[in-house]
């Protein structure tokens, strides 16, 4: 683990903390990674370490805090993925959407540019950050729950990049065609759905992991961020 938890504010709520990682690189820039729904795991950490390691410094929100402090579930035991479940459930969506701009903010005072990269529970969020927020980029891997939330979309959205599997459950063929019609006409906004693949497709251990799929969303991911904060 190449960064710490440190606290980013303290409220009547308790401590907010994220998951910080330097850059020894930093040109300035800065990354949000957002949860999915098993915490700031390995895996999420291991993305963070990832764009610190392309010179960025990166942020990993704890959005379950007010819950269950910095709980880690891995998603290969079953046990677990029903915690997350719960979790999931519990999690006040308004209450993450303030902590994501927290975050972000936090980021914000140190950086002259800040992307925003969310996958499931993050992936939604990163929409939301597009959306009310001020990034200058967002991206959001197999968001669920994003074509409930179309009416916060227009023209002053920040610019926004969105993966979907094709066979997602999670965001069935219905909800990427919601979310299409509304968001696909935006120029600032891309949109893929990735063949034969289902919900996160992109973490290496999921059931649904797809390398191909997988390195092309995180190219066209890389491209977009470069596009929009270098």
């Amino acid at each position: 683990m190449r960064g710490a938890f440190r606290p980013i504010t303290t409220n009547e709520d308790g401590e907010f903390a994220a998951y910080l990682v330097e850059s020894e690189t930093n040109g300035g820039t800065g990354i949000m990674v957002i949860q999915e729904v098993f915490g700031v795991n390995k895996y999420i950490r291991s993305v963070a370490d990832g764009f610190a390691d392309q010179g960025h410094r990166v942020a990993a929100p704890d959005l379950f805090w007010r819950l269950e402090p910095r709980i880690e579930l891995d998603s290969t035991i079953p046990e677990e993925r029903d915690r997350a479940m719960e979790l999931a459930g519990e999690h006040d969506r308004d209450q993450g959407v303030d902590d994501c701009k927290t975050a972000l903010e936090h980021l914000q005072e140190s950086c002259n540019k800040v992307g925003v990269v969310g996958f499931c529970l993050g992936g939604r969020m990163a929409y939301h950050m597009a959306a009310q927020a001020q990034p200058n980029a967002s991206v959001g891997y197999y968001g669920v729950g994003i074509e409930t939330k179309l009416n916060l979309a227009g023209e002053e959205m920040a610019p926004l990049l969105l993966h979907f599997g094709e066979t997602d459950e999670l965001c069935d063929a219905n909800a990427r065609a919601a979310i299409y019609q509304v968001l696909e006409p935006l120029p600032q906004v891309e949109l893929y759905t990735y063949e034969g693949v289902g919900h996160a497709f992109a973490r290496p251990n999921s059931m649904n992991y797809n390398a191909e799929a997988a390195a092309l969303a995180n190219q066209r991911t890389a491209d977009f961020l470069d596009r929009y904060l270098i």
